[in-house]
Protein backbone atom coordinates (compact mmCIF):
# COMPACT_ATOMS: atom_id res chain seq x y z
CA UNK A 1 0.00 0.00 0.00
CA UNK A 2 1.19 3.50 -0.81
CA UNK A 3 -0.08 6.97 -0.01
CA UNK A 4 -2.42 8.13 -2.79
CA UNK A 5 -3.69 11.40 -1.32
CA UNK A 6 -1.59 14.02 0.48
CA UNK A 7 -3.48 16.57 2.56
CA UNK A 8 -1.64 19.89 2.62
CA UNK A 9 -4.28 21.94 4.44
CA UNK A 10 -3.83 23.09 8.03
CA UNK A 11 -5.93 21.68 10.85
CA UNK A 12 -9.40 23.20 11.33
CA UNK A 13 -10.03 23.38 7.59
CA UNK A 14 -12.47 20.48 7.73
CA UNK A 15 -9.75 17.86 7.95
CA UNK A 16 -11.63 15.34 10.09
CA UNK A 17 -14.64 15.52 7.78
CA UNK A 18 -12.21 15.13 4.89
CA UNK A 19 -10.69 12.06 6.54
CA UNK A 20 -14.12 10.44 6.77
CA UNK A 21 -14.97 11.50 3.22
CA UNK A 22 -11.79 10.01 1.79
CA UNK A 23 -12.34 6.77 3.67
CA UNK A 24 -15.90 6.62 2.32
CA UNK A 25 -14.45 7.02 -1.18
CA UNK A 26 -12.13 4.05 -0.69
CA UNK A 27 -8.97 5.77 0.52
CA UNK A 28 -8.99 3.77 3.71
CA UNK A 29 -7.41 4.42 6.08
CA UNK A 30 -6.75 8.11 6.08
CA UNK A 31 -4.12 9.36 8.55
CA UNK A 32 -5.18 12.23 10.84
CA UNK A 33 -3.76 13.51 14.12
CA UNK A 34 -6.34 11.39 15.92
CA UNK A 35 -4.35 8.34 14.77
CA UNK A 36 -1.74 9.22 17.39
CA UNK A 37 -4.08 7.98 20.09
CA UNK A 38 -3.75 4.52 18.52
CA UNK A 39 -0.08 4.90 17.61
CA UNK A 40 1.58 7.07 20.27
CA UNK A 41 4.98 5.89 19.06
CA UNK A 42 4.41 7.96 15.92
CA UNK A 43 4.95 11.15 17.92
CA UNK A 44 8.67 10.44 18.03
CA UNK A 45 8.74 9.84 14.27
CA UNK A 46 7.04 13.16 13.59
CA UNK A 47 9.41 14.91 15.99
CA UNK A 48 12.35 13.53 14.02
CA UNK A 49 10.81 14.75 10.78
CA UNK A 50 10.28 18.14 12.39
CA UNK A 51 13.96 18.20 13.32
CA UNK A 52 14.89 17.68 9.69
CA UNK A 53 15.83 14.02 9.99
CA UNK A 54 14.99 11.51 7.27
CA UNK A 55 12.20 9.16 8.25
CA UNK A 56 10.70 6.02 6.73
CA UNK A 57 7.49 7.34 5.18
CA UNK A 58 6.45 3.89 3.99
CA UNK A 59 6.65 2.52 7.51
CA UNK A 60 4.88 5.51 9.07
CA UNK A 61 2.01 5.30 6.58
CA UNK A 62 1.78 1.51 6.45
CA UNK A 63 -1.92 0.66 6.09
CA UNK A 64 -2.90 4.19 4.99
CA UNK A 65 -3.90 5.46 1.56
CA UNK A 66 -4.27 9.13 2.50
CA UNK A 67 -3.12 11.64 5.11
CA UNK A 68 -4.61 14.95 6.26
CA UNK A 69 -4.33 17.41 9.16
CA UNK A 70 -1.38 18.25 11.39
CA UNK A 71 1.34 17.13 11.72
CA UNK A 72 1.26 15.49 8.29
CA UNK A 73 0.42 18.69 6.40
CA UNK A 74 3.72 20.23 7.54
CA UNK A 75 5.55 17.71 5.38
CA UNK A 76 3.63 17.82 2.11
CA UNK A 77 6.78 18.51 0.08
CA UNK A 78 8.60 15.46 1.46
CA UNK A 79 5.54 13.30 0.88
CA UNK A 80 5.15 14.55 -2.68
CA UNK A 81 8.73 13.58 -3.41
CA UNK A 82 8.40 10.17 -1.79
CA UNK A 83 4.98 9.36 -3.29
CA UNK A 84 5.27 10.83 -6.80
CA UNK A 85 1.93 9.44 -7.97
CA UNK A 86 -0.05 10.85 -5.03
CA UNK A 87 -2.48 13.71 -5.51
CA UNK A 88 -2.52 16.73 -3.21
CA UNK A 89 -5.58 18.17 -1.48
CA UNK A 90 -5.37 21.70 -0.10
CA UNK A 91 -8.33 22.06 2.26
CA UNK A 92 -9.26 25.69 2.88
CA UNK A 93 -11.71 27.93 4.68
CA UNK A 94 -11.91 31.68 5.12
CA UNK A 95 -8.94 32.90 7.20
CA UNK A 96 -10.95 34.66 9.90
CA UNK A 97 -13.17 31.64 10.40
CA UNK A 98 -10.13 29.38 10.49
CA UNK A 99 -8.42 31.50 13.14
CA UNK A 100 -11.52 31.70 15.31
CA UNK A 101 -11.96 27.93 15.09
CA UNK A 102 -8.33 27.23 16.02
CA UNK A 103 -8.44 29.62 18.97
CA UNK A 104 -11.60 27.98 20.28
CA UNK A 105 -10.45 24.38 19.86
CA UNK A 106 -7.02 22.91 19.24
CA UNK A 107 -4.92 25.80 20.53
CA UNK A 108 -6.51 26.00 24.01
CA UNK A 109 -6.66 22.21 24.07
CA UNK A 110 -2.87 22.13 23.66
CA UNK A 111 -2.38 24.65 26.46
CA UNK A 112 -4.68 22.64 28.70
CA UNK A 113 -2.79 19.43 27.95
CA UNK A 114 0.55 21.08 28.74
CA UNK A 115 -0.75 21.89 32.21
CA UNK A 116 -2.15 18.40 32.80
CA UNK A 117 -1.17 16.35 35.83
CA UNK A 118 -1.21 13.30 33.57
CA UNK A 119 2.32 12.73 32.21
CA UNK A 120 1.02 11.29 28.95
CA UNK A 121 -1.31 14.19 28.33
CA UNK A 122 1.35 16.71 29.27
CA UNK A 123 3.87 15.09 26.92
CA UNK A 124 1.37 15.20 24.07
CA UNK A 125 0.63 18.86 24.75
CA UNK A 126 4.32 19.74 24.68
CA UNK A 127 4.76 17.76 21.48
CA UNK A 128 1.84 19.52 19.77
CA UNK A 129 3.07 22.89 20.96
CA UNK A 130 6.55 22.28 19.58
CA UNK A 131 5.54 20.83 16.21
CA UNK A 132 2.64 23.18 15.46
CA UNK A 133 2.42 26.37 17.48
CA UNK A 134 6.15 26.94 17.91
CA UNK A 135 7.37 25.55 14.59
CA UNK A 136 4.67 26.78 12.23
CA UNK A 137 3.56 29.96 13.98
CA UNK A 138 6.77 30.88 15.81
CA UNK A 139 4.98 30.84 19.16
CA UNK A 140 2.81 33.76 18.06
CA UNK A 141 -0.55 32.09 17.64
CA UNK A 142 -2.27 34.74 19.75
CA UNK A 143 -1.15 37.39 17.25
CA UNK A 144 -4.08 37.08 14.85
CA UNK A 145 -2.51 39.04 12.01
CA UNK A 146 0.65 36.93 12.16
CA UNK A 147 -1.23 33.62 12.36
CA UNK A 148 -3.43 34.48 9.39
CA UNK A 149 -0.41 35.64 7.41
CA UNK A 150 1.24 32.24 8.05
CA UNK A 151 -1.99 30.48 7.04
CA UNK A 152 -2.30 32.44 3.81
CA UNK A 153 1.39 32.11 2.94
CA UNK A 154 1.26 28.34 3.41
CA UNK A 155 -1.75 28.02 1.14
CA UNK A 156 -0.23 30.19 -1.58
CA UNK A 157 3.02 28.22 -1.41
CA UNK A 158 1.18 24.95 -1.94
CA UNK A 159 -0.75 26.42 -4.88
CA UNK A 160 2.42 27.73 -6.49
CA UNK A 161 4.58 24.62 -6.02
CA UNK A 162 2.22 21.72 -6.69
CA UNK A 163 1.67 20.98 -10.40
CA UNK A 164 -1.94 21.93 -11.29
CA UNK A 165 -2.80 18.42 -12.47
CA UNK A 166 -1.81 17.06 -9.06
CA UNK A 167 -3.65 19.62 -6.93
CA UNK A 168 -7.22 20.21 -5.76
CA UNK A 169 -7.98 23.32 -3.72
CA UNK A 170 -11.06 22.30 -1.78
CA UNK A 171 -13.55 23.65 0.75
CA UNK A 172 -15.90 21.34 2.60
CA UNK A 173 -18.91 23.45 1.58
CA UNK A 174 -18.29 22.35 -2.03
CA UNK A 175 -19.34 18.81 -1.13
CA UNK A 176 -18.57 15.59 -2.94
CA UNK A 177 -18.52 16.64 -6.60
CA UNK A 178 -15.11 18.36 -7.01
CA UNK A 179 -13.44 15.85 -4.69
CA UNK A 180 -14.82 12.84 -6.53
CA UNK A 181 -14.04 14.32 -9.94
CA UNK A 182 -10.45 14.98 -8.90
CA UNK A 183 -9.98 11.50 -7.49
CA UNK A 184 -11.86 9.74 -10.28
CA UNK A 185 -14.43 8.01 -8.09
CA UNK A 186 -18.26 7.96 -8.03
CA UNK A 187 -20.22 10.44 -5.93
CA UNK A 188 -21.75 8.73 -2.87
CA UNK A 189 -25.50 8.79 -2.35
CA UNK A 190 -25.26 10.54 1.00
CA UNK A 191 -24.37 13.92 2.42
CA UNK A 192 -20.76 14.99 2.70
CA UNK A 193 -19.53 14.38 6.29
CA UNK A 194 -19.70 17.19 8.83
CA UNK A 195 -17.59 16.28 11.85
CA UNK A 196 -15.65 17.90 14.67
CA UNK A 197 -17.39 21.28 14.72
CA UNK A 198 -16.18 23.80 17.28
CA UNK A 199 -19.12 22.89 19.49
CA UNK A 200 -18.33 19.18 19.21
CA UNK A 201 -14.67 19.76 19.97
CA UNK A 202 -15.35 21.86 23.07
CA UNK A 203 -17.81 19.31 24.40
CA UNK A 204 -15.48 16.38 23.80
CA UNK A 205 -12.40 18.10 25.28
CA UNK A 206 -14.09 19.82 28.20
CA UNK A 207 -13.30 23.32 26.98
CA UNK A 208 -15.39 26.34 28.07
CA UNK A 209 -18.06 27.70 25.75
CA UNK A 210 -16.41 31.09 25.53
Amino acid sequence: MTLEVIGAGFGRTGTLSLKFALEKLGFDKCYHMMELSEHPQHADVWAKADAGESIDWDSLFAGYKAAVDWPSCNFWRQQMAHFPEAKVLLSLRDPDGWYESVMNTIYPSTLKAMESDDPTGQAFGKWANAIIWERVFEGRMEDKAHAIEVFNRHNETVKSEVPPERLLVFEAKEGWEPLCAFLGVPVPDEDYPRSNTTEDFKKNRGLPDS
